[in-house]
């Protein structure tokens, strides 16, 4: 990503030279700048509040509550899973902060499922407990499942989009959530349709 990165900027330099466009490039530069810094801030008061939400709302037992609610799910999605592992909550945590739109609270969530995900493997390779065992380094289905749940993401309230339109001043910026919920609703039928297929393909291949 360095190089990509780094070639696109080299490749537009370039470009804005032989053409006569330095002058134009130096100023979007500093623009530019400038906006990545108002941005942040914006972001960063967006994150405060919607972190602090997610923490009163589990202090208060609500997150709790939401994944129990969430446990059908989880065991429909990672059938070898234990029901009483250490990976479900992590799991339930990453797809609440997912749903309201707040990727900055799902990471921290994610890293710990993957961690407990690992666990597992390690568990399953000493006890040889139920569920099909991976080579050290090697993720299981659990982490690969996880993974593309966590991409596709399912968004109720796009917070990350509706900040950025806002920041850019749009007259509507939550006017973006209806196509959102429509287009991660497909992405996530999709991912869960890929996952179980392929863990289909897995069992009839055993």
């Amino acid at each position: 990503m360095n190089y990509l990165w780094a070639g696109m900027i080299a490749v537009g330099i370039l470009f804005g030279a032989f053409g006569g466009k330095m002058p134009e490039i130096t100023n979007a530069a500093l623009e530019s700048a400038k906006d990545a810094v108002t941005l942040c801030i914006t972001m960063m008061g967006v994150m405060s509040f919607w972190t602090g939400l997610m923490e009163i709302a589990t202090r208060a037992g609500i997150i709790e509550m939401a994944s129990k609610k969430m446990r059908p799910l989880i065991r429909f999605l990672f059938p070898q899973i234990p029901p009483g592992h250490k990976a479900n909550a992590p799991i339930c945590m990453n797809f609440i902060a997912n749903f309201l739109g707040l990727g900055w609270a799902a990471t921290p969530a994610g890293l710990e499922a993957m961690g407990a995900l690992s666990d597992l493997e390690k568990e399953r390779r000493e006890k040889r407990a139920p569920g099909p065992i991976r080579k050290p380094g090697v993720a299981s289905n659990e982490m690969c499942t996880f993974l593309i749940m966590n991409i596709s993401s399912l968004q109720l309230i796009p917070v990350n989009v509706i900040a950025y339109r806002s920041q850019y001043g749009s007259v509507n910026p939550a006017a973006i959530v209806g196509a959102g919920i429509v287009a991660t609703a497909v992405s996530t039928a999709v991912a869960v349709a890929f996952c179980k297929g392929m863990e289909w393909i897995k069992n009839e291949e055993k």
